[in-house]
Order: C-alpha cells, then structure tokens, then sequence
C-alpha cells in the first residue's frame, strides 16, 4: 500500500451522509412545513448562499468587498428587464441576472483590482451605487420607484400550476415552493462548486495569493488570474441568487435591490459571526442571524444594536468566528479542505 495524499476525515463522511438525509428532507418539506416555514427557509437559503460567495472571495481570497450589492441588484433588474421588456418567463430569466452581473463583475475587477486593502472595499461600494444611480434612471423598470412583476406573469411561472395541483395550494404558495426549490438546488451547487474549487489546485492558488501575494507569485501562481477567475465567478452566482430573491418577491426598487444594508452588511455580519475562511462558518452564522432576526426583528433600532454588539463580542473573543472557536477546541471539520499525507501501515 503507497502512501497518499487525502482531505477526507471520519467527520466529513458523516456529515456528508447527514447532507444527503437533510436534503432529501430539503425537497420534501413542502409536502409538512407551513407556508411561513418555506419562506423562512427561503430566506435561510439565499442568505447563505451570499456569505458562502462573499466569504470565497473575502475569506479565501483576500478581497474584502463591500459592493455585492451591486450583483444582487443588477442580477434582480436584469431579470426583471427579461420579463417586462422581453417577454421571458422569470424562472427563464434568473439566468440572465447571472450574465448581467458577470457582465458588471468585469469593470469592477478591472477598477478595485487595482487598489489594496481599505481601498479596494470602498472602490467596490463606489461602483456599487453608481450602478444604483445608473439603474434608477431606468425608466422602463419604474425607474427610482421601481416596479412589480405583472399578475398574469406570477401566475404563470413555469412550473407554479404543477407545484399548486402537487400539494393542492394557492398559486402564491406555490410560488413560494418553487422558488424554494430552486434555492435549495442553487444553495447545493453554490456549496458544491466552491468546496470542489478549494480542494483543486485553483484552491491552493487561491489560499497562497491570500496569504503572500508575492511569495504566490515567486512560485509561479498566477494571482491576476486566479483572483479574476474567483471574482467574476462570485458575481455572476451572486446575480443569480439576486434574481431568485426577487424572482420571489416579484417587486423591485433600487433602493432596495442595491441595499448594502441587506445584502452586504447583514451577509458580512453572518460570515464574521459563524467563522470566515471556513464553509462551516456561515452555515452556523445565517442560523444565528435568522434567530436573532426572529427574536429581536420588532425592536427596530435595538435590533440592528444588538447585532453590532453581538458582532463586537464575538469578534473580540473569538476572532475566528463560532466555528473557529468549536474547530479550535474540538479539530472538527465538516469541510476538510487541508490535505493530510497517509502513511501505509507497516
């Protein structure tokens, strides 16, 4: 027997068991749960789904934005312009939410790649609102307003009659179903897609450049183009789950659409909570902030207080998130991404 070189630990097999049981009770949730428990999870979903790709790009690689807002948006218009303008099913056009921010993904790269550490974040969150300024003036789309989908379109998505003959509900349910579906299918390819890039050698490219750009370079790793690829791969998923979302709610604004409230600093929040650099990490931390959210949500003020504080704390005793603090003391791992060399038994 050769020694070889693994990732895989007893706790992923488990966990990766314990993933297949959750998502096949994922799909078949609808068939139990509440309406209000659907949306709940719809929420859960694409919240995790943003900190898992601003945590690629942050914790992994290095470029802490704050402008993903900007992807979330414009991957929302974008969508919202295939059906209003061009006659597209919204299901259809979330798709093109992903090329539009991909497309807006470029001139970002091109602009903050060329600044470094505090000017970087706020380069991004430059373009970010002048993309929100530029979407305003957009006319056909409500312009500052913004606009909703159509009755008649709602109630023809692709696949919402099935949905409301399969669990015998209202059109609006099943709309809520569907688009739970999809952000659980999404939520899984999201998670998959970036496991499997931090296990390849892109993976280890990735991590050198964020831990020593030069040092990266100095062995031959091509930074400029391993931070290009992460970058504009981040934004077009990103755009993707922004067209769900308002696939979902199916009324947009710019304000809303480009909140960097919602949609940057509540998702930096549930990174930095749960552990950034880690998978784990906004796995535990959208659970914590889709808690504190329920508990504390009417308090209005005190609320965004509480997550400040909270945010402090645990920054200040557990500088690696909550998962940090439970890998420290426990060395479990449910993503393992650091490879071990196995010796063979003599």
């Amino acid at each position: 027997m050769q020694a070889h070189v693994t990732t895989r630990t007893r706790a992923s097999t488990i966990a990766a068991f314990a993933a297949i049981a959750l998502i096949l009770i994922g799909f078949a949730l609808p068939a139990f749960a509440s309406r209000v428990m659907i949306q709940d999870m719809f929420f859960i979903l694409t919240m995790l789904m943003l900190a898992q790709l601003w945590n690629l790009i942050a914790g992994y690689g290095g470029m802490v934005s704050v402008g993903q807002q900007a992807f979330v948006g414009i991957g929302a218009y974008a969508m919202f312009g295939g059906v209003l303008i061009w006659g597209w099913d919204p299901v259809a056009a979330i798709i093109l939410g992903g090329f539009a921010a991909l497309a807006l993904s470029v001139p970002m790269a091109f602009f903050a790649f060329r600044l470094h550490g505090a000017y970087f974040a706020i380069g991004t969150w430059v373009v970010a609102e002048v993309t929100r300024l530029l979407v305003a003036q957009w006319r056909a789309l409500g312009g500052g307003t913004g606009t909703s989908l159509p009755r008649h379109v709602t109630a023809n998505i692709w696949g919402v009659d099935w949905v409301a003959d399969l669990f015998d509900v209202r059109q609006a349910a099943a709309r809520d179903i569907l688009a739970y579906w999809l952000a659980l299918a999404l939520c899984i390819l999201t998670i998959g897609a970036i496991y499997w890039l931090l296990r390849s050698r892109t993976g280890l490219a990735l991590a050198a450049v964020r831990d020593n750009d030069e040092a990266a370079r100095s062995v031959g790793v091509d930074a400029r183009r391993v931070k290009w690829m992460v970058f504009l791969a981040a934004g077009f998923m990103t755009g993707l789950v922004g067209a769900l979302i308002y696939m979902q709610t199916a009324r947009i604004s710019p304000d809303a659409a480009f909140s960097v409230t919602t949609w940057t600093a509540y998702v930096i929040f549930i990174v930095v909570i749960g552990g950034i650099g880690r998978l784990e990490g906004p796995i535990l931390g959208v659970l914590v902030f889709w808690g504190l959210q329920s508990a504390f949500a009417d308090y209005g003020s005190w609320y965004l207080f509480a997550l400040g504080v909270i945010a402090i704390v645990v920054m200040i005793f557990a500088p690696r998130g909550l998962w940090g603090l439970v890998a420290d003391r426990t060395g479990l791992a449910l993503f393992p991404v650091q490879r071990r060399l196995i010796l063979p038994e003599r």
